[in-house]
């Protein structure tokens, strides 16, 4: 047993240090110490993984994906730990709630909408009387996912599953196909999961 849990050991830091390179050849940069840091307390911390090795090539993953939108390793890191994290609680794909964001905010946490919806999600600000408790602003990361995860996963619920129809109730717009297309096409094109 012990040779086994060797080599899983060594194939684990093998991975690790070939995905740092991987990373660095992709953005062109050498990996650092602090970058290096950074990732392993994020994987460290995240526990809405299977375990670490799942964290590991996830965040990886998307990290990559996202970093032409969110420039910032601290801010990307952050931000995909809280989706991860928020999504796999509602009991949604965090692949969907990455497209989902995509559509509705381009990542930014600040947007308005032109009807006053809030944050990465756009969440109504209704929501927050409704339910007070949850938290009071719309513009804070965990609470903005949560609301719209939650959301989400509801519409799902409602429509049997039916994430077309889910995603045109969540937008607003039942019975049209529009909104559900842009979801699916980000979804195919950016945060499809490689396996």
């Amino acid at each position: 047993m012990s040779g086994y849990r060797y080599l899983g050991t060594f194939f684990i830091s093998t991975l690790l240090l070939l995905g740092t390179h991987v990373a660095a050849a992709a953005t062109m940069e050498r990996p650092d110490a602090e970058l290096r840091a950074l990732l392993e307390k994020t994987i460290n911390e995240s526990d809405s993984f299977k375990d670490r090795f799942d964290a590991e090539v996830w965040l990886m993953d998307m990290s990559n994906r996202l970093k032409s939108i969110v420039p910032n390793i601290n801010a990307r890191l952050l931000l995909l730990k809280n989706i991860h994290y928020e999504a796999k609680k509602a009991g949604l794909d965090p692949e969907l709630v990455l497209a989902v964001i995509n559509v509705e905010s381009n990542f930014n946490r600040w947007a308005i909408s032109k009807v006053g919806a809030e944050g990465l999600m756009q969440i109504m600000p209704f929501w927050l009387k409704e339910i007070p408790d949850a938290g009071n602003n719309l513009f804070d990361i965990r609470t903005n996912l949560r609301f719209g995860c939650t959301i989400l996963k509801y519409y799902l619920i409602q429509e049997n599953g039916d994430r077309q129809k889910a995603l045109a109730r969540y937008n607003g717009s039942v019975g049209k196909m529009w909104y559900p297309n842009r979801v699916f096409d980000i979804l195919s094109q950016r945060w499809f999961r490689s396996r």
